[in-house]
């Protein structure tokens, strides 16, 4: 399959050939995918990256993707600009629904307000056509969790210095006339 800037690292599955039954599918990328992802991320390297998903039928039209991400990425220190490495290992539990379905719609109260609880489960997503490309959904989570600020350990910004309430206050304007002496 061609990889492209937008998505790096594909796999797809036909939703069609999803049944009741629980499928394992594990997933790698080589080193091309990993220089691809690499960039999308903005990170230095892509050491590794795999993932292992049960796949299973949700509902009557859904799809339930459940497992796991596994990635080693090296990424720039912000206070030493240093390579830092660091391992990624993510949960994946995601629900797919086809456009157009009921049960991609938010529930709605007896107002037309929607119900959203924070707390609760995520919203299924919405796929279009007839395949669901969970190695894109792989990269997704991994990238969700990449440190945005990685720090190489015990780096500290020692020059950093906070400013004083004193140092913020906006001067008053007679401040220079009060050294000013009428002759």
């Amino acid at each position: 399959m061609k990889k492209s800037e937008d998505q790096p690292f594909s796999y797809p599955v036909k939703v069609g050939h999803i049944s009741a039954n629980p499928v394992t599918v594990k997933i790698a990328a080589d080193a091309a995918e990993c220089r691809l992802l690499a960039g999308q991320w903005d990170v230095l390297e892509v050491k590794g990256f795999a993932a292992e998903f049960e796949i299973r039928r949700w509902k009557k039209d859904g799809v339930r993707l459940k497992g796991r991400v596994a990635t080693e990425i090296v990424q720039t220190c912000v206070v030493t600009l240093e390579p830092v490495a660091s391992t990624i290992d993510e949960p994946i539990d995601a629900i797919f629904v086809p456009e157009g379905s009921k049960l991609a719609r938010a529930p709605l109260s007896d107002t037309g307000e929607m119900l959203l609880d924070p707390d609760g489960p995520d919203s299924p997503e919405i796929f279009h056509g007839d395949t669901i490309d969970v190695g894109a959904v792989a990269a997704e989570y991994a990238a969700m969790a990449i440190d945005p600020y990685p720090r190489k350990d015990g780096a500290a910004f020692s020059a950093h210095v906070e400013s004083t309430e004193a140092d913020d206050a906006k001067p008053s304007p007679f401040a220079a006339l009060k050294d000013w002496k009428k002759s």
